[in-house]
């Protein structure tokens, strides 16, 4: 007879093996690591950078105390070595599969993410003088369809970030269009900002189901009813905490998870509540949204 507890001990070993090479930590408590709809939530370590410049691991705790098992690494934390951020996380009980990197210099940044573990390498914005031509964005297109396939080789994906500047109408088209034709959809993936979508004129279902083979990860913030749109990313903004806007969030994740889209991360860039409030009261809605 199989021994009980010699069985258990085996099933836990396997499942923390398996969520360490998803570059997820293991809960031994509530939920286990993907939540029960099947998705992962995180934070974008952006949201917390002013507290991440001198203190860190405080931050990575943080997060975890919030109740997310995930954050998404952004260049802020890039002054300490690939090995101190790893410590760093696994101390505060964090996995992290993607990480953001500045758009100057990106090839060169592949070394450091590869030794970071991550999956999926971020380019989360094109440079502010080439936001206004197809010229500028046939560019990044180049730079983007390059490292792509570096990336690949090295067992990682190259993801965009999209803000609302490239929504901008520009000689019969926009700049995200632009990108998306003149780039390899195998080689350049998405990661969908659901409130800069909106806040540039578009409908995030719809860029989600055309861009399918595509996407790997969401951000998520919610937005004020009533909120003009634009292509500025100039203050007002109108964010607010997940489930206090009208953002169909049930909607979105449920369409994401159909997609295969495993990762979305909590990504408020300004909040008018202290920012550990923020991110429970965000939280507590994931927690018991129906996908």
């Amino acid at each position: 007879m199989v021994n009980p507890t010699a069985l258990s001990r085996r099933t836990f070993v396997r499942a923390s093996l398996a969520a360490a090479a998803a570059g997820c930590v293991l809960r031994t408590s509530g939920t286990s690591f993907a939540d029960v709809n099947g998705m992962i939530f995180g934070v974008q370590l952006y949201m917390l950078r002013r507290q991440a410049q001198t203190d860190l691991p405080g931050v990575f705790r943080a997060i975890h105390d919030a109740g997310f098992p995930q954050v998404e690494l952004y260049p802020i934390a890039y002054s300490h070595t690939a090995a101190e951020i790893r410590t760093m996380m696994q101390d505060a009980g964090l996995g992290a599969v993607a990480g953001h990197f500045d758009y100057v210099g990106l090839e060169d940044k592949l070394d450091f993410a590869q030794q970071l573990g991550l999956k999926y390498f971020v380019c989360p914005m094109i440079p502010k003088d080439q936001w206004t031509s197809l010229g500028g964005f046939g560019k990044a297109a180049d730079l983007f369809s390059r490292v792509g396939k570096q990336a690949q080789s090295r067992g990682m994906e190259l993801v965009f970030h999209n803000h609302c500047y490239e929504f901008r109408p520009i000689e019969g088209t926009n700049g995200f269009s632009y990108l998306m034709q003149h780039t390899d959809p195998a080689a350049v993936k998405l990661e969908l900002d659901i409130y800069w979508l909106i806040q540039g004129g578009q409908d995030p279902m719809a860029v989600l189901k055309s861009h399918a083979d595509r996407v790997r990860l969401i951000h998520m913030k919610d937005r004020i009813a009533g909120a003009p749109t634009g292509y500025t990313m100039d203050p007002p903004q109108y964010f607010t905490e997940l489930g206090r806007g009208n953002i169909d969030w049930p909607a979105i994740l449920r369409r994401a998870r159909v997609q295969g889209i495993r990762y979305a991360f909590v990504d408020q860039d300004e909040t008018n509540l202290p920012i550990p409030e923020s991110l429970k009261i965000s939280r507590a809605y994931l927690r018991n949204i129906n996908i």
